[in-house]
């Protein structure tokens, strides 16, 4: 039987209407870039990393701004949050803040790299500890009353193989309903070509769905993989920032890049959905990691890359992309 990247799957029991994902985006994955993401066809976007204890006590910013969940991206699809942290009971009292929300699906995070995090013993540093692994799983499980799922790496350096021991343990053991695999190590971070071998064997021994992210930039690529791996569904991250229209092509429902007109129509698009997020002031800097994906895409250079980080307004930033100026409220 033909597979295609727009069969409809379950996951947990959740429908998916296609299997095109955007991915946990550290940092990014707000709710308006997951809305972005399915105005452009993805089935299902991951929310990026909430840290477990912010929400347990009670941070107004973790609970206010990255647990909010926008009532039109759950028209779209189904919406995952994605949780990391190093404390089962705590994480049994964040999972269930967070399903509150009206979210899906409840994601871990056990494959985050960055040292900051592997050093309080959660992200990627949880394969070396199969027994609080375990433990965290359930507690989301329980806490939450939602299908939790697991996001992992093989192991920290070449050759370790503690994370895909650790797949097995969280499928048995603490009733994972899918794993997505990012087969390179901890320390290649986002380097180096992943192992999709190794992804494959997964997909062919667990009795979940396995899902496969890492390396997949291009529509082709992601084509290939997705046939190569046998993955149930395939994650667009790095790839499809400043760059939506990644999930069409993928989806093959449009074959060129856009145009300057659509890019600079999306910019508008960001800006505004920015400003309703976090307010005019904040919106204008947090957007700054934003611009350069999106100059990029317009083929424009340092001159406009150094005035868009200067900007302190909105309107400042609309003016050097060569936007028209927002009628006065």
């Amino acid at each position: 039987m033909t597979r295609s990247l727009h069969d409809s799957w379950t996951l947990g029991g959740v429908e998916i209407p296609n299997r095109v994902v955007l991915a946990p985006l550290a940092g990014i994955g707000n709710w308006f870039v997951r809305l972005q993401a399915k105005r452009y066809g993805a089935g299902l976007a991951v929310s990026e990393m909430v840290s477990s204890h912010a929400i347990h006590y009670g941070n107004e910013k973790t609970c206010t701004e990255l647990l909010r969940v926008h009532p039109e991206e759950r028209v779209r699809g189904p919406v995952s949050l994605q949780l990391f942290g190093n404390d089962p009971e705590i994480m049994r009292s964040a999972a269930a803040r967070a399903a509150e929300t009206g979210a899906d699906l409840i994601d871990l995070n056990m494959g985050c790299p960055v040292p900051k995090v592997c050093k309080t013993g959660a992200g990627a540093a949880l394969v070396k500890d199969p027994e609080l692994a375990v433990a965290l799983a359930v507690a989301a499980r329980e806490g939450s009353g939602l299908p939790v799922t697991v996001k992992l790496r093989p192991g920290m350096r070449p050759g370790d193989r503690h994370g895909i021991e650790l797949a097995y343990r969280l499928v048995e053991d603490a009733g994972i309903a899918g794993l997505c695999i990012h087969p390179r190590h901890a320390s290649q971070q986002h380097r180096g070509r992943p192992d999709y071998d190794l992804a494959r064997r997964l997909v062919e021994e667990l009795p979940v769905p396995v899902l496969i992210s890492g390396g997949l930039r291009s529509a082709a690529r992601v084509r290939e993989v997705f046939e190569y791996t046998g993955a149930e569904a395939v994650l667009l991250a790095r790839g499809s920032l400043g760059n939506p229209w990644l999930f069409e092509q993928v989806l093959g429902l449009r074959d060129g890049e856009p145009s300057r007109e659509e890019i600079l129509t999306e910019v508008a698009w960001v800006l505004d959905r920015a400003v309703e997020h976090l307010g005019e002031g904040r919106a204008a800097r947090y957007l700054r990691k934003f611009y350069p994906w999106y100059v990029e895409r317009l083929g424009e250079g340092a001159e406009l890359q150094d005035r868009l980080q200067r900007t302190e307004t909105i309107a400042q930033a609309r003016e050097a992309f060569g936007l028209p100026a927002l009628a006065a409220a």
